[in-house]
């Protein structure tokens, strides 16, 4: 009897045990700005370990804090250096030049249109991260539209011609070459001291991301033309670590992230640029904290379009002509599609 009562409790303790969690390795995109503090730290630090009951655990940085490339950060995902990783797309563009693709600056002007270009552009997408980088994707959310800084006084387009300026991703820096400006390669990071010394002249990125790491500090411009596109931040899995995942987990992750994660992110996109660009020139209430004084340059009808022209003109035939035929036509089905407009084929 004792016997019988003694291996009935080790059987219901064990029952009563938990099982292992799965810990997730994950990188995130730049700590100090809103998309990581807002959205991605709380859903990796609280979301998904809640929602799966303990079942999944995080151990949550960012590649900033890593010290890592941003160009680096796909690759080693693929290496399964780490099991998920978040960056811009345009970030990997040297390896995948048909990704520049998913974000093309002058077309998408509002969060619903962009984010109807990134649901379209979803599956190839898709591939793209399977086969360059053995990866799956599990979302896109935006930055704010990438617009410009300067520290020069400039009114519009002619007066950035022949001014140095660095871009948000490859297409934009084709596009201001086309406009007559230099372009310039320049980390994010490296942004406010090269302003500061005069390296460059300007710098496109998005007006959230110019508030939260100073750049109004060693800028007086601010250029509302969209000259960069909304950068989609990437996330995504390593292939082989998402193999190993049960379909349970799986349909978890991915649930949630699209629920939790990128649908606040995108809901909030739209207002974010006309708040930032308040917080940056004073021109509105800011809601993040103070007010700066920059000097707001409202883009006109007429570089909209001179700058649009040279898009559909120069800008995507010189992608298609890297990314391949192939690659244009599947854009042109898709985002293309949806934007209305079409890369000229060979």
């Amino acid at each position: 009897m004792k016997l019988k009562l003694a291996s009935t409790l080790l059987l219901t303790t064990a029952l009563a045990l938990p099982t292992s969690a799965e810990t997730l390795s994950v990188v995130g995109s730049w700590s100090n700005l809103p998309l990581h503090q807002q959205f991605e730290a709380p859903f990796w630090n609280d979301t998904l370990p809640a929602a799966s009951g303990g079942a999944l655990s995080v151990a949550l940085t960012t590649h900033n804090e890593m010290g890592l490339g941003v160009g680096d950060v796909f690759n080693l995902l693929g290496d399964g250096v780490y099991d998920v990783a978040m960056t811009v797309g345009d970030y990997a563009v040297a390896d995948a030049p048909e990704l520049e693709g998913l974000d093309v600056p002058l077309v998408a002007l509002d969060a619903d249109t962009a984010l109807a270009m990134v649901d379209a552009a979803r599956p190839w997408v898709a591939d793209i991260f399977r086969d360059r980088f053995n990866s799956h994707v599990l979302a896109i959310a935006p930055y704010p539209p990438q617009i410009v800084f300067c520290n020069a006084e400039v009114s519009g387009l002619d007066d950035m011609r022949g001014l140095k300026v660095r871009g948000s991703g490859r297409m934009t820096a084709k596009l201001l070459e086309a406009l007559g400006s230099e372009g310039v390669n320049v980390d994010f990071g490296e942004v406010p001291g090269a302003l500061q010394r005069g390296a460059i002249d300007c710098a496109v990125t998005g007006a959230g991301s110019g508030y939260n790491a100073g750049w109004w500090e060693v800028s007086t411009h601010l250029v509302t033309l969209p000259l960069g596109g909304w950068d989609p931040v990437v996330t995504a899995i390593n292939l082989d670590r998402w193999n190993s995942l049960d379909a349970e987990a799986q349909a978890l992750i991915e649930t949630t992230i699209k629920a939790e994660f990128e649908a606040p992110a995108w809901a909030t996109a739209q207002d974010a640029l006309v708040n930032d660009v308040a917080c940056l020139t004073g021109n509105g209430d800011c809601p993040y904290g103070d007010a700066r004084d920059m000097v707001l340059v409202e883009a006109s009808d007429e570089d909209f379009e001179t700058a649009r022209n040279i898009l559909i003109t120069e800008v995507l035939p010189d992608w298609a002509a890297r990314a391949g035929q192939d690659w244009a036509s599947r854009w042109n089905e898709t985002v293309g599609a949806v934007v209305g407009v079409t890369v000229a084929l060979d």
